[in-house]
């Protein structure tokens, strides 16, 4: 028989109902409860997991804050999210879980059930919402929080980690006016980083981001929420950061409020695949463009259009047979790439196997990222370089 895990209010601890098995917890089956209750709300199939009118005082007592938690096929990781969330020390009546489907599916919504089951009566409620589209990270925010019950909406991915006092902390924050809330992210690192890992763990430094941040409700009804052309995990949560700033909203940081979000394991290659987000830099910059150049970039790659440069007049140059113009632009761009290569590499790994994606991707990223670059500026219509 699997184990199922049954949660301890008291201990505020998971314990094993089969102590002969001691497997992770991402890794445990869970059973989908027998109970739940089917309704429509903002016209796609909702399932409440925590049924009120039961016996229960949920209902009794006012919901204060919504954690409203996107996912999209990544079952195992929304596991180990919803169990850091569960465990939040506060008051269980008084804060929800909203789960957004991205991708629906029925291994996720049975990691969804199967909490809700183990929480019953003792843990928060728990909603699943399979999004009915458009897709994407920003339009299944906006689904999950229009459907909060919560004054307070906390924001987080399905791959973080909450610590125990995170929600109480970001809402303590919340006096004296204040509109919005940014925690703190950790993200740990085991020996020296790749230059994935090193680029992941810029988000520590970030003012605000998605993976942890608090909002009132009617300051996203105010704001309109997220813009839904953001169609990946991509400057959405700044698009809504320098919306608040323009509103004059008040905005504070709970440095205690903290959320760990481990670096996820990455392909070979990784960030060839990840170059097409910059496209939304685009739209990002053609709505705010002052704090753009303030906040995200103060001025252009011009070191990616030198190399795409050089490497558009070597490739005339051997195409003509000249190689007067051939060879000079060709070491141009082996001494700009090679520049470019070095600089990922100086506080980086030196496995042979990571030295030779790093000079790969290298030669590749610059013509990419101006490609994409391209394609948002035409697709967004505005001159961004």
């Amino acid at each position: 028989m699997s184990k199922v895990l049954a949660f301890n209010r008291e201990q505020r601890r998971y314990s094993p109902r089969n102590d002969a098995d001691s497997r992770d917890p991402a890794e445990k089956p869970i059973a989908r409860p027998a109970r739940s209750e089917r309704h429509e709300r903002h016209g796609a199939k909702v399932t409440q997991l925590f049924p009120r009118g039961d016996g229960s005082t949920t209902a009794a007592v006012q919901i204060v804050a919504t954690i409203v938690v996107p996912t999209k096929g990544r079952p195992q990781m929304l596991n180990r999210c919803i169990a850091s969330l569960v465990l939040q020390r506060f008051d269980p009546r008084r804060y929800e879980i909203v789960i957004v489907d991205d991708g629906p599916d029925e291994g996720t919504q049975d990691v969804v059930t199967g909490w809700a089951e183990h929480t019953a009566g003792s843990g928060p409620a728990i909603t699943y919402l399979p999004s009915p589209g458009p897709h994407g990270p920003a339009a299944a925010r906006n689904f999950g929080w229009r459907a909060a019950r919560g004054e307070i909406i906390a924001f987080t991915d399905d791959d973080t980690i909450a610590r125990a006092d995170w929600l109480q902390h970001g809402v303590d924050a919340f006096h004296d006016g204040v509109d919005a809330v940014w925690g703190r992210i950790v993200m740990p690192l085991n020996g020296t980083p790749t230059d994935y890992e090193l680029d992941a763990k810029n988000l520590e430094a970030a003012e605000f981001v998605t993976a942890n941040c608090f909002v009132r409700k009617r300051t996203m009804e105010a704001t309109g929420g997220f813009d839904e052309r953001f169609r990946f995990a991509w400057r959405e949560d700044s698009d809504l950061y320098f919306n608040l700033l323009a509103g004059k909203a008040r905005i504070v940081h709970a440095a205690d409020a903290v959320m760990t979000h481990p670096i996820r394991p990455a392909h070979w290659g990784v960030s060839l695949s990840q170059v097409k987000k910059v496209q939304f830099d685009a739209l990002l910059f053609k709505k705010h463009p002052a704090m753009y150049r303030e906040k995200i970039r103060r001025r252009a790659r011009w070191d990616f259009y030198a190399t795409v440069a050089a490497l558009l007049l070597a490739i005339a140059g051997a195409l003509s047979e000249s190689a007067e113009i051939g060879v000079p632009a060709a070491l141009v761009w082996l001494l700009l790439t090679g520049r470019f290569c070095l600089a990922r590499l100086r506080r980086t790994s030196k496995r042979p196997s990571h030295v030779a994606e790093m000079i790969v991707t290298s030669a590749l990223i610059p013509p990419l990222a101006v490609f994409w670059r391209a394609v948002g500026s035409y697709k967004f219509k505005v001159a961004l370089l």
